[in-house]
């Protein structure tokens, strides 16, 4: 068992690895492809769900960091109907938005997952920042599922943790 979690997580590190400076999505096309035909969601339920992430954490004291490589998870947990993600928007430790990831809502179908990558060395939402998503799906049996994972494979230490997201009601 020892065996298969160290082959997983070395694959993990490999992965995090690739050279991309791009801070977009990553397959941005293949999310232009997502674009719903919908624009009115009116007749939708709507929600909203905040997601914490970490750029980095402290270690040993204030001025010594891991630097993660963060990985969002966006899930369609509905056997059945589609999911549509209306905003995507993050934000760093003081609240600010750092980056908006959609132009226009975009659909996940049934059981479909889509990601967002947010690179290691992209130090812009630091140790509290955090993302918000609204979303809408035609019934509220299923809302759609928000995780992250952070992994830093730096040195001869590997750290790896993951948060879910909370339903904002406002």
């Amino acid at each position: 068992m020892r065996k298969i979690i160290k082959l997983l997580f070395l694959s993990l590190v490999f992965l995090s690895c690739e050279n991309n400076d791009d801070k977009s999505l990553d397959k941005q096309a293949d999310w232009k492809s997502r674009k719903s035909d919908i624009t009115n969601f009116n007749d939708y339920i709507q929600g909203k769900t905040y997601l914490p992430v970490y750029s980095h954490i402290y270690h040993i004291h204030e001025h010594k960091t891991f630097d993660l490589t963060i990985t969002i998870s966006i899930r369609n947990v509905s056997m059945t109907d589609s999911v549509y993600i209306l905003k995507a928007d993050y934000y760093n430790t003081v609240g600010m938005n750092v980056r908006r990831y959609l132009k226009d809502p975009i659909f996940l179908q049934p059981l479909e997952t889509v990601e967002i990558i947010i690179e290691d060395r992209d130090m812009e939402g630091g140790s509290g920042a955090n993302f918000i998503f609204d979303w809408a799906v035609e019934n509220d049996k299923n809302p759609p599922l928000f995780e992250a994972v952070m992994i830093s494979p730096y040195e001869q230490q590997g750290l790896a943790f993951s948060t879910r997201g909370v339903i904002i009601f406002e």
